[in-house]
């Protein structure tokens, strides 16, 4: 565990007194404690009947009770309330499919009506619908108000920034002809940063870094837990290997270390378990033919799925988690100038990085702020949106949590370090804008926990957080809402429906709360906690302390549910007291569908091979050895087509039949040999069905020698192109996906096995 980063011993850079961040911290947790405080003091002096808070909501409720004219229905029949839904739907989803991806143009107009029918929404929000009746029900309509303003407030800014996104493809087209034809060869040095990930994933990403198709560069591995076993790794594949007498400031102190012991003009760093494809300096070097430009992003994609889309059985479908940042966020931040780095894939100017001092150690995502500072210190930070390497996604759900923990507690840092985007000199507006947007996503998970228990206040409380009538829902609120569920897979490019995204943001809402507030009381609390990689089991782990939260809250939602439906029974279908009840059961029903379906995915998928399986089609030869008579061999020979490919075997559709059957636990030599690579691998034949049009055959390789592991790893990770990149389900699919799979579970239906994740052909 790295020191507390109280002191900053960034090289080049005087040590930051640890009174400057004591007063940081007293400053950004007073403003937090005073508007609780405010807040509660407020809500207390209502309770306590006090005259002038008591006359102030009177009035309030008298605004809600006669609102403006334009916050109420107009005298219309049902089928006219409709109409405002029907023409912002007609026209968004014309706009949609006029225009399949998002240009310019569509842009503008989709967010234009999207930001029209928030402001009619909010209007209405306002001064119509609070429950300003008393103070209980008050203070939980206003809560309830200020979360959805706190929600929509990021919302209102990424639709500002994506008015202005950049795409820089033909912009590194253009570029990499320089490198390509040698006029500009810059010398890189390569930084593979590891600290305890098991040697076999070092070395495809070793491997995958030497394939790289760049004359001029210099392979580093950073050992920050000085192993004998990688220096020995390191030595057999013939890179370069550094290592340090500790571990102060984590992964940022050993690229520092780094920094201090090469030489190059350009830094690309991979983390331990990403592989380059051989495109990747070619595709992003040329920029740098820009004096002004200090850093390159790249997105990460992944060879495995992550464990959310594994444990409910939909790899291949759900796209990763990481999608919908670097499909949508990273565009439109470089579009004014805020990409955030992301640690992994991306190449630095060496002179550029030390004139701000090196790689950032005061806080947890190093990476961020050392952009962060870059780009104050007047530089172009870049982003190319071009899958050009692939690394190891979380395997199991807890890992997953310790990731996106360390990414919410490293940023919320902000606040009390000396690299605050919203504070640091140099920045624009607009790119404070973006860090901004950047700084509330995680204080989404507070909302999102008021909206999964508020509808728990109308059974337990009686109370009526929005006063709405179906007519005002129907007039007011179902416009908005049909309008996003429109745009809003089509805005981020397809990574993400909203139903999904809601699934996906409420897995880990509870740890992310907790951990926000944290950050905000102490944010130093916390070490570098690094994600765990390759990881195996061999049976389903249900994670109970992630999981205790959701299932206290699936139960009173449960009960909740019950309880109301009894109610209506013994009281009769009529009255005032169903006012508000048909938008809370309605609001129960959904939590109760999302709650269960989160705890679905705290349950993980066995995974005993640990092993990364490829969906790869390529022509082979099976060549298979029987025993004959005496001590002589039977040798055939079978042509065929991999279904899916990994270091550790294969599996093959032949395409004639005969293949010979296998008795339990009898094995075959065979050799595979791969004719577009020309490689020869020896193995066993585990596995042979007969059954269908075309035998398959499943082989497992026998321990290679160096030079195959190279040829095989090149083949399966480096090829330029080959990251698919897919779309995920539309709304409607998306619900029948969370209905398959909360009727059908993975631990019911037996199904452990890992499907691998669709790659380019090429």
């Amino acid at each position: 565990m790295p020191p507390s980063p109280s002191v900053k011993t960034v090289a080049g850079k005087t040590p930051l007194s640890s009174a400057y961040l004591v007063r940081r911290v007293h400053w950004a947790t007073f403003i937090l404690i005073a508007i609780v405080c405010l807040a509660a003091a407020i809500v207390a002096a209502w309770f306590a009947g006090q005259s002038q808070i008591a006359t102030i909501f009177e009035q309030l409720a008298r605004i809600q009770a006669n609102p403006p004219f334009w916050a109420e229905v107009p005298m219309l029949t049902g089928q006219y309330l409709l109409a405002p839904t029907v023409i912002l739907f007609l026209i968004a989803w014309g706009i949609t499919r006029a225009s399949p991806q998002p240009r310019t143009r569509s842009r503008i107009a989709v967010i234009a009506i999207l930001l029209a029918s928030l402001i009619r929404y909010l209007s209405w929000r306002i001064f119509s619908t609070l429950n300003l009746s008393d103070p209980l029900n008050g203070s939980f309509s206003l809560l309830l108000l200020s979360m959805e303003i706190l929600g929509i407030t990021g919302s209102v800014i990424q639709l500002l920034l994506l008015l202005r996104v950049r795409d820089r493809h033909a912009q590194a087209d253009q570029l990499q002809t320089d490198v390509i034809s040698g006029r500009y060869l810059p010398q890189v040095d390569v930084f593979i940063p590891t600290y305890d990930e098991p040697a076999f994933i070092l070395r495809r990403t070793i491997i995958g870094c030497q394939a790289m198709d760049y004359p001029n560069k210099t392979i580093y591995l950073l050992d920050d837990t000085r192993r004998p076993v990688i220096k020995a790794l390191a030595e057999d594949l013939g890179c370069k290997y550094l290592t340090r007498p500790d571990n102060t400031h984590a992964k940022a102190g050993n690229l520092n270390h780094a920094i201090a012991h090469t030489s190059g003009d350009l830094i690309a760093s991979f983390d331990a378990d990403f592989v380059p494809t051989r495109n990747f300096l070619w595709r992003t070097v040329g920029f740098f033919q820009d004096p002004n430009v200090a850093l390159v992003q790249t997105p990460q994609s992944f060879y495995n799925p992550d464990p959310i889309a594994r444990n409910l059985g939909l790899e291949g479908i759900l796209t990763p988690d990481e999608e919908v940042f670097y499909r949508q966020i990273q565009p439109m931040r470089d579009g004014v100038g805020g990409v955030v780095c992301s640690g992994t894939s991306f190449v630095v100017r060496r002179t550029a990085l030390e004139k701000t001092g090196g790689f950032v150690t005061e806080s947890l995502s190093e990476d961020y702020f050392t952009a962060i500072r870059l780009a104050a210190q007047g530089n172009k930070v870049i982003y190319l949106n071009e899958k050009l390497s692939a690394g190891l996604a979380a395997e199991t759900i807890s890992a997953h949590a310790t990731q996106r923990i360390r990414w919410a507690q490293g940023t919320l840092q902000a606040f009390f370090i000396e690299t605050n985007p919203l504070t640091i000199r140099g920045l624009t507006l607009i790119q404070r804008l973006a860090h901004l947007e950047g700084l509330l996503h995680w204080f989404g998970s507070i909302p999102r926990i008021v909206f999964l228990l508020m509808p728990l206040a109308y059974t337990f409380f009686q109370v009526i957080p929005i006063q709405a009538s179906p007519a005002e829902a129907l007039y007011f609120f179902l416009p908005y809402y049909a309008v996003q569920l429109t745009v809003f897979g089509w805005l981020n490019h397809r990574s993400r429906s909203a139903l999904l995204s809601d699934v996906y943001s409420l897995v880990l809402v509870f740890p992310l709360a907790a951990t926000v507030i944290q950050a905000l009381l102490k944010p130093f609390s916390k070490g570098f906690k690094v994600t765990p990689k390759g990881v195996n089991s061999d049976r389903f782990v249900f994670n109970w302390k992630l999981a205790w939260p959701l299932i206290i809250v699936f139960v009173l939602t449960a009960i909740s549910l019950w309880r109301n439906l009894g109610w209506c029974l013994s009281m009769g279908w009529g009255g005032a007291h169903l006012k508000g009840m048909a938008l809370g059961w309605i609001w129960s029903t959904y939590n109760l569908i999302m709650v269960g379906i989160a705890l679905l995915i705290l349950c993980d998928v066995p995974n005993p091979e640990g092993g990364v399986w490829l969906s790869l089609r390529r022509v082979v030869r099976l060549i298979v050895r029987q025993p004959g008579t005496g001590e002589s061999m039977t040798v055939t020979s079978w042509w065929g087509v991999t279904e899916s490919i990994s270091e550790t075997g294969a599996i093959v559709s032949l395409t004639q039949r005969g293949l010979p059957s296998l008795a339990q636990g009898e094995v075959f030599p065979v050799t595979l040999v791969i004719a577009e690579v020309s490689l020869s691998i020896p193995g066993r034949l585990i596995e042979s069905h007969n059954q269908s049009e075309f035998p398959v055959a499943i082989v497992e390789f026998d321990p290679l020698p160096t030079e195959q592991q190279r040829q095989l790893i090149e083949m399966l990770f480096c090829r330029p192109g080959q990251w698919k990149r897919w779309n995920s389900p539309g709304e409607l699919r998306s619900i029948w996906l969370v209905f398959k799979v909360l009727f059908r579970p993975r631990f019911l239906t037996g199904n452990v096995h890992v499907k691998p994740l669709p790659t380019s052909q090429g």
